[in-house]
């Protein structure tokens, strides 16, 4: 390992040794240079270079041009050459010397390969970054970028002088970056040290108003007390005064007169003696103002807040190292919220606010549409984005900190269409069952059914009897009026209404628990109706007659009670439908209050919405919005998640439970009075989706909207590129052997 002496690099030296580096022509340019001066400047005599060996005449100058030495004899016939008149020619002396810098051409230079030495390097091998001469360009380089070397001199000195320039430029401008933050410095510090003088400036101000005030309040305190001290004491003067009055006068009158004067002399006594006598046993002696005077004055918090008050923060936080979550789908016309936590470096949260955080969406599939987010800064190192996208597909979501992006920054994003219920009208499929009163859905699809003849039915999605699960009676797996269904993964849940229980099973009917019987005390019911699963398997009921809802674990034992008795907003009555919303808070179909009554998941009243006649059945979808079955008004109201009635689907007769589809986005009421149950199809809007599609028949294409096969027509086949409209989410169904479509959103 050596470092160059130029560029200060360090380099190993390779197997073949030191000879098999490249030649650094401009190194051995300067150790040429280096020599002819130290002969140039030296006290002995130099050889001509173009007089034979052993002649005596020394040389005088030197030719720049040539790189030799001449004599006087030689420089004459230099001079007289026309190949050689406009040569430089200099002294062999200091100023000589100074010159060649200057004036010295490096010579020619020839190529090292066998049979080329008498060529010149006059061309350039791009491929193998070197000078070739013309032998080798036909040769050993005969297939490479090979250019003329003056004009690869040209490009790589436009390319160093660039890189130059570019570099300078950078630094410069990273210079006065640096000039413009040691000002920002400086004017950061002057507003930090006014801040700080002005925040204590007002502390001692008013701990000094404070001080003013206490002792203004203490003199006033104190005056108050002497003033009414010094009362009573001139009152108890005088009164001393009137007795000691009389007194010298009875003192004269016991020493002169008799006995029977003196006994005569009771009888005499003053009226205003009398009184003061008299005032003396009734009135209290005791002073009216009690000394203490004491001042309470906790210092001790203060000044231990007071040692810790302010916070000097030289740091600000790394836009690579700050993170963002979201907790929600992004949905069309929803707000889509994201939470920003600003980081250090060293990737610890940031506890200030005031830094400079945008968001926005850019539409890949909508000519970019962008829809900027609304920002609010916590004060505390965290920030929530707020934006509401107009159109479905695929987005980007873009997240920057002082104009830098945060992790994860920009973002896919999959923003999906706006469910319209609008679109609910006719019953898509209807279901006979025995005045049904409950429904739910399983993963799979499979709709259960809690019915008047005391057993739960499973449908298959076409309306085929799959199962019946249960019968009459008050056993194990047997039934009474089940008024409430709810199913999660593989576990069924029924309110057994009638027996005033919770029963477990499996899905395919097994019995596994039960809980409950009839009564008033924790963990008994009065006709429970309605069951439902939180995220954490925890099981809400519906207390009907109680008028409450009750909450065990997923064994069933008791864990807290939201009561609905008394009056005021979180007061109920008649519980039925249950549902959650996405934060988890609790809604009630309260059928005697005619009201849906929304609690949080500790049972802490949030708020409530809506006037349904007899509200029975309760679902919410997973964009806020809530379908309420009236079973007096006979119909499906649907609520925005503000609490907005927005749509209703009449026609309906005694309607009780609702379920959800989220697969398909299928609606599912249980028609009590009409021994249905009916399925409606929400449908989303259309988009176009382009399909490629290789073959040369007539063909046919079916999505799980629309399981029924759609002709494709032979015009359609042909052209390579092709354009449907299909609902989104799409899952597109083919047969292989005809048609082999790629869908490009």
């Amino acid at each position: 390992m050596f470092q160059c002496p130029i560029c200060q690099q360090n380099t190993s030296i390779p197997v073949g040794g030191a000879i098999v580096l490249p030649q650094n022509l401009h190194l051995g340019f300067e150790v040429e240079v280096a020599g002819y001066m130290s002969k140039m400047t030296s006290n002995s005599d130099v050889a001509c270079d173009q007089c034979a060996e052993g002649s005596s005449d020394p040389a005088e100058v030197f030719c720049c041009a040539c790189h030799h030495f001449l004599c006087a004899f030689c420089l004459e016939h230099h001079k007289h050459n026309r190949m050689w008149s406009k040569h430089k020619i200099v002294g062999l002396d200091q100023e000589g010397a100074r010159q060649l810098h200057t004036t010295m051409k490096p010579r020619d230079h020839y190529c090292s390969q066998p049979n080329h030495e008498d060529n010149k390097l006059n061309f350039y091998c791009e491929t193998c970054s070197m000078p070739v001469c013309r032998d080798c360009t036909t040769v050993t380089h005969k297939s490479h970028s090979v250019k003329e070397i003056s004009t690869a001199a040209k490009t790589h000195q436009i390319e160093i002088s660039g890189a130059l320039e570019d570099a300078v430029t950078k630094l410069t401008g990273a210079i006065d970056e640096n000039k413009r933050m040691i000002e920002q410095v400086e004017i950061s510090s002057r507003n930090a040290f006014l801040a700080i003088n002005q925040a204590f400036e007002i502390l001692q101000q008013t701990l000094e108003e404070r001080k003013k005030t206490l002792l203004s309040e203490l003199e006033a305190i104190s005056l108050s007390k002497t003033t009414a001290l010094t009362l009573q004491k001139e009152q108890f003067e005088k009164m001393v005064g009137d007795i000691g009055h009389y007194t010298d006068m009875a003192s004269q009158i016991l020493q002169t007169h008799t006995d029977h004067e003196i006994v005569a002399l009771g009888g005499l006594i003053p009226t205003e003696l009398q009184a003061t006598l008299k005032r003396v046993q009734t009135i209290s002696l005791t002073p009216n103002q009690h000394s203490n005077i004491t001042v309470s004055v906790e210092t001790d918090d203060l000044v231990r807040q007071l040692s810790k008050l302010g916070e000097i923060v030289a740091f600000i936080p790394s836009p690579s190292s700050s993170t963002w979550t979201s907790t929600s789908a992004a949905k069309v016309g929803t707000r889509y919220h994201v939470k920003v936590q600003s980081k250090t470096s060293k990737g610890e949260e940031y506890p200030h606010g005031g830094v400079e955080v945008k968001g926005e969406m850019r539409s890949k599939t909508h000519n970019g549409a962008v829809v900027y987010g609304e920002v609010e800064d916590h004060r505390d190192g965290t920030y929530t984005i707020t934006l509401t996208p107009q159109t479905a597909g695929l987005h980007q979501l873009f997240i920057t900190m002082d104009g830098q992006h945060v992790q994860n920054s920009p973002h896919d994003l999959d923003v999906r269409p706006k469910r319209d219920y609008h679109t609910l009208c006719n019953a898509q499929q209807v279901i006979q069952c025995n005045r049904p009163s409950c429904v739910a859905i399983h993963d799979n699809g499979d709709i259960y059914v809690g019915s008047h003849d005391d057993c739960i039915y499973v449908f298959d999605q076409t309306g085929q009897l799959k199962n019946t699960i249960g019968s009459r009676g008050s056993g194990d797996g047997q039934f009474s009026f089940p008024r409430g269904i709810s199913i999660k993964r593989d576990v069924l849940y029924v309110a057994d209404t009638g027996n005033h229980r919770v029963q477990k099973l499996t899905s395919s009917g097994k019995f596994l628990h039960k809980f409950g019987q009839q009564g008033s005390g924790q963990g008994r019911f009065n006709c429970p109706v309605a069951v439902i699963i939180d995220s954490n398997n925890k099981l809400i009921v519906s207390d009907y007659s109680n008028h409450r809802i009750q909450i065990f674990n997923e064994n069933g034992n008791w864990l807290s009670t939201i009561d609905g008795k008394g009056s005021g907003n979180h007061s109920f009555q008649y519980p039925w439908g249950l549902a959650l919303d996405l934060q988890g808070n609790i809604h009630v179909a309260a059928q005697g209050s005619n009201t849906i009554k929304v609690f949080s998941k500790e049972g802490v009243y949030v708020r409530m919405y809506g006037d349904p006649n007899g509200p029975t059945g309760l679902a919410i979808d997973g964009e806020g919005y809530s379908l309420v079955s009236e079973f007096g008004g006979h119909c499906l109201s649907i609520y925005d998640p503000e609490g907005n009635k927005i749509h209703t689907v009449g026609n309906l007769k005694y309607p009780y439970g609702t379920a959800l589809d989220p697969r398909v986005g299928s609606v599912f009421i249980a028609n009590h009075g009409a021994n249905t149950v009916l399925k409606y199809f929400l449908l989303v809007p259309l988009y176009p989706i382009k399909v490629r599609v290789k073959v040369f028949i007539s063909s046919f294409i079916a999505t799980r909207a629309n399981p029924q096969l759609t002709f494709v027509p032979i015009d359609a086949i042909n052209n390579p590129m092709t354009t449907f409209c299909l609902p989104l989410p799409v899952t597109i169904y083919f047969f292989k052997i005809y048609i082999t479509v790629f869908v490009t959103l």
